[in-house]
């Protein structure tokens, strides 16, 4: 793992966060510029990314590591609901369900990617991708039900199934395998829309941070949480990695996202399902802050305990 490379990442996301927080003070992102960055970011540079990262030669070795990190993936969703059942007893209920939605549901798929092909390159943007198909389908299910009852099967698989990160993953995978070139303008294309998503999804997250007073996101609950999403969830991650003889880049990658702060759609679904979104806000924006500094110490750990 490249510390400097890390730490220059690092500085360089946190700078083009703050300009997306200076833009949104200043009035140049506005609300529908906010949504529209949104809609920018998984419709359009995110998939991008993905399908740029399954851009590689194929082996075996990288099929069976796909197939590893898929199934490691299910089951860290399914500790994630566990944890979010067990330690939020006695919370006000609407917190609760905040905070067990943001412990199954974390920015991953936002800030996670950047970061994992920052880190450790186009393998870490391809197992990373490949990570982040279970979390989707538990956010948009599972997830979904503490705010409201659970969609059908046929609502709950076109919404999974339809998503442009999803498509890009399986688009992906059929281009890995066949090793099928795709046009030269066409490669070229995805290439520059890929390279556009790292600036973007910071923009946007800056947006999002600017929307909260910095003097109310200190609060018991946040903290706690911010302590388990950042902190407990990753380091029991790693432990359960490493007793079952996970692959070290598998583990390595799987605890850093692991370590994500909360989803930004967790606002979003408790304001349109009558639940705290103010809390839910700070539950996102201190955990998204407290990250800059959790990560990197994440991976000097992982660094320094994982062969």
């Amino acid at each position: 793992m490249n510390f400097n490379n890390l730490f220059n990442m690092q500085g360089m996301l946190f700078a083009v966060m703050l300009l997306g927080l200076f833009l949104r003070k200043k009035g140049m992102i506005t609300d529908e510029g906010k949504a529209l960055l949104t809609d920018l970011v998984i419709d359009v540079t995110l998939p991008a990314s993905i399908l740029k990262a399954f851009q590689i030669e194929f082996s075996m070795d990288i099929l069976k590591s796909c197939i590893v990190i898929f199934i490691l993936a299910i089951v860290i969703q399914i500790f994630s609901w566990a944890v979010g059942f067990v330690l939020y007893p006695g919370f006000d209920p609407k917190h609760k369900k905040v905070l067990q939605y943001a412990t199954i549901c974390s920015n991953a798929g936002i800030l996670g990617n950047p970061i994992a092909e920052g880190i450790f390159g186009s393998m870490g943007l391809l197992y990373a991708s490949v990570y982040l198909i279970p979390q989707r389908t538990f956010m948009w299910s599972l997830g979904l039900t503490y705010f409201t009852e659970c969609p059908d099967k046929k609502t709950l698989a076109k919404k999974v199934l339809t998503h442009p990160c999803i498509l890009a993953v399986f688009f992906g995978f059929i281009l890995l395998i066949t090793q099928v070139q795709l046009p030269g303008v066409v490669n070229q294309t995805i290439k520059t829309l890929a390279n556009a998503n790292t600036a973007t999804c910071m923009i946007l997250i800056g947006s999002i941070l600017a929307g909260v007073p910095f003097k109310s996101l200190a609060g018991k609950d946040t903290l706690y949480y911010s302590f388990v999403r950042l902190i407990l969830m990753p380091l029991l991650i790693w432990g359960g990695c490493r007793l079952a003889g996970i692959d070290s880049l598998v583990t390595n990658i799987s605890v850093v996202l692991a370590g994500m702060p909360a989803a930004s759609v967790t606002a979003i679904l408790a304001e349109k399902y009558d639940s705290d979104a103010e809390f839910a806000t700070r539950c996102v924006v201190l955990s998204t802050l407290l990250s800059v500094v959790t990560v990197p110490l994440l991976c000097i750990f992982l660094t320094a305990f994982t062969a």
